[in-house]
């Protein structure tokens, strides 16, 4: 395969790089950052590549991958991981009511255990398959199932679909701090 074609098909796979690069760190510059890094690893690695296989997945591993190893770093240098909230300048009064509701989703995210949000977001988010997750997590497709399985039902008592009084404290907490 030739560079030029395998540059074209990792350029079609950015949006959903940058959604699900967003949706990890809530963050818009250090989701472009985490993009281009992956890009870049993307290209310096593109001879490890099996022609064939899943590109998306492929890329999608690099990028999980490069986000554990940000957290991780960030943890031993003591630093936190920054989570910024909806811009508020992009509400209006006609979609109110479902701005709040994904405010509410994106702090329910934010609660649950990443492992468990990086499943929700791959699955959920980008509709991979649970054996492509599977690849890029690097854990068994039972496992994921399990996460998938834990991470809703928390979500839904998050979200107040299930009643439950300890989630509905941890998101009046999220919403106090926020």
């Amino acid at each position: 395969m030739q560079a030029q074609d395998f540059s074209k098909m990792m350029e079609a796979e950015i949006p959903r790089l940058r959604r699900y690069a967003r949706a990890l760190t809530r963050d818009e510059v250090n989701a472009d950052d985490l993009v281009q890094d992956c890009l870049f690893r993307g290209l310096s690695k593109q001879h490890l590549w099996v022609g064939g296989t899943d590109l998306r997945a492929w890329l999608f591993t690099i990028l999980h991958n490069q986000y554990v190893n940000s957290v991780r770093r960030s943890v031993r240098q003591g630093s936190q991981v920054a989570i910024s909230d909806a811009v508020s300048s992009l509400t209006r009064a006609a979609n109110q009511h479902h701005r709040l509701e994904l405010r509410d989703l994106n702090r329910a995210l934010a609660l649950l255990p990443e492992q468990q949000r990086s499943v929700i977001l791959l699955v959920g988010l980008e509709g991979m398959a649970y054996e492509a997750v599977a690849e890029i997590v690097g854990v068994p497709v039972g496992t994921i199932r399990s996460r998938l399985s834990r991470g809703r039902a928390e979500l839904r008592k998050l979200m107040g679909m299930v009643p439950d009084h300890r989630a509905d404290a941890r998101m009046a907490r999220s919403l106090k701090a926020a």
